[in-house]
């Protein structure tokens, strides 16, 4: 009977050894992998999430702005169909873009 024990502990043991053995395997298999698809994904030129949540974030600010000013230039528009012309507004040519100051330079003199 005694020997039937040692041969169950000597099983025992080997098997918690092989079991060990097989977890550190499992260990660095799955650090391989990972660092396998690390490198996939690092070629791909993904963004991080972080990153993506802001960019996000910063394009619904600016659509909101968008439509914001788009009511706001209907309303001007609307209010600019609602005004009689008057004679000057409609003798000066539209302009496309703002006029802008330009420094009052006198000419140098000719002494």
């Amino acid at each position: 009977m005694q020997t039937e024990n040692r041969l169950f502990d000597d099983l025992a043991r080997v098997a918690t050894g092989a079991l060990g053995a097989l977890t550190g395997v499992r260990e660095e298999i799955e650090a391989r992998m990972r660092e396998q698809f690390e490198r996939i994904l690092d070629r791909m030129n993904l963004v991080r999430r972080e990153e993506f949540d802001a960019v996000q974030a910063m394009a619904q600010k600016a659509r909101a702005a968008q439509e914001a000013l788009e009511q706001r230039v209907a309303a001007l528009e609307a209010r600019l169909a609602q005004q009689p012309p008057s004679e000057e507004a409609a003798a000066a040519p539209l302009r496309s873009r703002p006029a802008t100051k330009r420094a009052n330079k006198s000419p140098p003199d000719g002494e």
